[in-house]
C-alpha cells in the first residue's frame, strides 16, 4: 500500500510556517516586530476584559431582566440549563479557567514553540483564541454553558497561553540591548487589551441589542473576525534574527564582573526547573501577582466600602445611599477602575524599560519594598478619608503588578539565557495560574469572613491589606536570595549548537551571518506597523481616560 503524499498547496504552506523561513533577510528593521507582538496581545488581552458580558450573559433569556433558575439548581446542571439564566457566579468561571490554561499550556508547549517558531504559534493561538470565540457564540445562541467553557475557557485558554508566550523569546534575542523595554512593549498589549476591547464590545452588544436579544452572541463573532484579521496579520509579520546576530555597535556584557547577574551562557529547557533560581523567580511573580490580582479583582467594591458617601461628598456609609446616589458612586467607582487599567498598562513598558537600566533584582526589590509600604498604608487612607492617597497608593501598586509581569522575561533571560527564554518563561507563567486561584481567595473570603462577625464594610479590607503586604515581604526574601546559575547548569558549546540546529536557527539560505544586515532606523513600513496597533490602543487609552475623569470632578 502507497503511501499518501502531502498535497502541492499543504507543503507549500507548511514550508511558508517553518521557522527558517521567518528568519529575517538583508534591511529588515528590528523595529517592525513589536507592533506584529501588539497586534496579538491587544486581541488575546481581552480576556482581562470579559466581565463586561456577564451583566448581559445573566439576562440572556429574560433579557429585559435575569430569568433565575429553580432554587437548587446545580452548577453542574447550569452547564446544560436552556429555560433560565445564568448566575454572574457561574459565568466567572470562564475568567478562572481563562488564566488556569494560559498558564498550564503555555508551560505544555513553550519547548514546541522554541522549535516551530513564532509565526506558527502566533497562527495556531489566533485559531483557538478566535475559534473559541466563535464556539462560545454558538454556547450563547443555543444557552449551553459547557460551549462556552470548551470555546473561550479552554480552547480560548490554549490560544491565550500560546499568544502570550509567542514574542517573547524572539523579542529577547532582537533587542538584547533592551530586553526589558522590548518585552515590556508587547506584555503592555496585554494589559491593554480589555481597554480596546471592552468599549468596543459595548458599542456593539448596544447595536446588536433587540427585544428578543441581548446582542452578545453576535458581538463574540464580530470581535471573532476583527481579532482574526489583526492577530494573523501579527503572526505573519514575526521575524526572527539569524544566530549570532546583534544589532550594530553593540558588545554583549561581560560576565563575572560588574553585569554577573546577565549571564552570556544558556541553561536547556530540561535543567532550568532544576535550578533553585527558576523556583525563587517562580516565587517572586507568584507572590507579586498575588498581592495585585487580589486587588484588581475588588478594587470597585473596595473603593465603594471604604468611602461611601464620601466620594460623591456625603458623609453615608455605601449601604445608606438612594439609588441616584448609589449609581454616582457606582460611576466614580468605574473610572477608578479605568485608572487603575492605565496605570497597569503604563508600568508595564515604564517598569521594564527601568529594569535594563537598575536591573532586575534592584527592580524587583523594589516592587516589593514600596509595595509593602504602600498596602500597609491603604487601611489609614482609608481612615483619614484621603481619597487621593488611597487612589495613589492603588495606582502605583497596579503599575508594579504590570511592571512585574513585563520584566520577569528579562529576568529569566538574564539568569538561563535567551536559547530556551520562551519556553522557560511557558513554564513560570504556572505561576499565573496559582496566584489567580489564590489572589481573589484571599481578598473575597477574607471579606466576607469579616462581614459575617460583623467589621463594618468600610473596615473589612483593613486585614487585607496588611496580609497582602506580608505577601510582598516574602517575595523581597526570595528576590534577595537569586543569584547567578551556576555553571554546570549551562551548556557547553556543542550542545548549544546541537540545540540551535533543531531549533532551526539558521542565517537564511545559508548565507554566513555577518552578511545578514538589517535596519534599524525609521521606513514608511514601520510607521504603517505602529500606526497599525497605534490607533486602536489610543482610542482604548481616550475611553478609559473620559471614564476616569469622573474621579476628578
Amino acid at each position: 500500500m502507497s503511501s499518501i503524499a502531502p498535497t502541492a498547496g499543504t507543503s507549500s504552506l507548511l514550508d511558508f510556517l517553518a521557522k527558517e523561513r521567518t528568519i529575517a533577510g538583508p534591511g529588515f528593521n528590528r523595529w517592525l516586530v513589536p507592533p506584529a507582538a501588539l497586534a496579538i496581545h491587544l486581541c488575546i488581552g481581552m480576556a482581562y476584559g470579559f466581565s463586561v458580558f456577564w451583566l448581559p450573559l445573566s439576562k440572556a433569556v429574560g433579557v429585559s431582566a435575569p430569568l433565575a433558575c429553580p432554587a437548587g439548581t446545580s452548577f453542574f446542571a447550569e452547564l446544560f440549563v436552556s429555560n433560565c439564566d445564568w448566575k454572574i457566579s457561574t459565568l466567572g468561571w470562564m475568567y478562572t479557567l481563562f488564566f488556569v490554561f494560559l498558564g498550564s499550556s503555555a508551560a505544555i508547549w513553550g519547548g514546541w514553540l522554541e522549535r516551530a517558531g513564532p509565526r506558527k504559534a502566533g497562527l495556531v493561538s489566533m485559531a483557538c483564541w478566535c475559534g473559541g470565540m466563535l464556539l462560545s457564540a454558538l454556547g450563547i445562541h443555543l444557552h449551553q454553558f459547557w460551549l462556552m467553557l470548551l470555546g473561550s475557557g479552554v480552547i480560548g485558554g490554549i490560544g491565550l497561553g500560546l499568544g502570550y508566550i509567542s514574542p517573547v523569546s524572539t523579542l529577547i534575542k532582537w533587542f538584547p540591548d533592551r530586553r526589558g523595554m522590548a518585552t515590556g512593549m508587547a506584555i503592555m498589549g496585554f494589559g491593554g487589551g480589555a481597554m480596546i476591547g471592552s468599549p468596543l464590545a459595548q458599542l456593539l452588544m448596544t447595536k446588536y441589542a433587540t427585544a428578543s436579544s441581548i446582542g452578545v452572541a453576535e458581538t463574540f463573532v464580530t470581535m471573532a473576525l476583527i481579532y482574526a484579521v489583526f492577530m494573523t496579520a501579527g503572526a505573519l509579520g514575526y521575524r526572527v534574527p539569524a544566530a549570532g546576530w546583534k544589532p550594530a555597535g553593540w558588545t554583549p556584557p561581560a560576565t563575572n564582573t560588574a553585569n554577573a547577574m546577565i549571564s552570556s551562557k544558556h541553561v536547556h529547557l530540561h535543567n532550568a526547573h532544576k535550578t533553585p533560581q527558576f523556583w525563587l523567580i517562580w516565587a517572586v511573580l507568584c507572590l507579586n501577582v498575588t498581592a495585585g490580582i487580589g486587588v484588581i479583582g475588588m478594587a470597585s467594591p473596595m473603593l465603594q466600602e471604604v468611602f461611601g458617601g464620601q466620594l460623591i461628598g456625603i458623609e453615608a456609609a455605601i449601604g445608606s445611599l438612594d439609588a441616584s446616589q448609589a449609581a454616582q458612586i457606582a460611576a466614580i467607582a468605574a473610572g477608578f477602575t479605568g485608572l487603575l487599567s492605565l496605570f497597569n498598562i503604563a508600568g508595564r513598558f515604564f517598569w521594564a524599560s527601568m529594569s535594563d537600566k537598575l536591573g532586575r533584582k534592584i527592580t524587583y526589590a523594589i516592587f516589593f519594598l514600596l509595595g509593602t509600604a504602600l498596602y500597609a498604608s491603604v487601611p489609614s487612607a482609608g481612615h483619614a478619608g484621603s481619597v487621593a492617597l488611597f487612589v495613589g497608593a492603588l495606582c502605583i501598586i497596579l503599575s508594579m503588578y504590570g511592571g512585574g509581569f513585563a520584566t520577569v522575561p528579562a529576568y529569566l533571560a538574564d539568569m538561563f539565557g535567551t536559547q530556551f527564554v520562551g519556553a522557560i518563561h511557558g513554564r513560570l507563567l504556572t505561576a499565573w495560574s496559582i496566584a489567580g486561584i489564590f489572589g481573589p481567595v484571599i481578598v473575597n473570603y477574607l471579606r466576607e469572613y469579616q462581614l459575617a462577625q460583623g467589621v463594618a464594610k468600610a473596615q473589612v479590607y483593613d486585614t487585607t491589606m496588611l496580609i497582602l503586604a506580608g505577601l510582598l515581604v516574602v517575595g523581597f526574601a526570595c528576590n534577595l536570595l537569586i543569584r547567578p546559575v551556576e555553571p554546570k547548569w549551562q551548556m557547553n558549546e556543542a550542545e548549544l549548537a546541537e540545540a540551535k540546529r533543531l531549533a532551526h536557527e539558521i542565517a537564511p539560505a545559508g548565507a554566513p551571518i555577518s552578511s545578514v544586515q538589517t535596519a534599524n532606523g525609521f521606513s514608511v513600513m514601520v510607521l504603517l506597523a505602529w500606526l497599525a496597533v497605534g490607533i486602536p490602543l489610543a482610542w482604548g487609552v481616550s475611553q478609559t481616560v473620559a471614564k476616569a475623569a469622573i474621579l476628578f470632578k
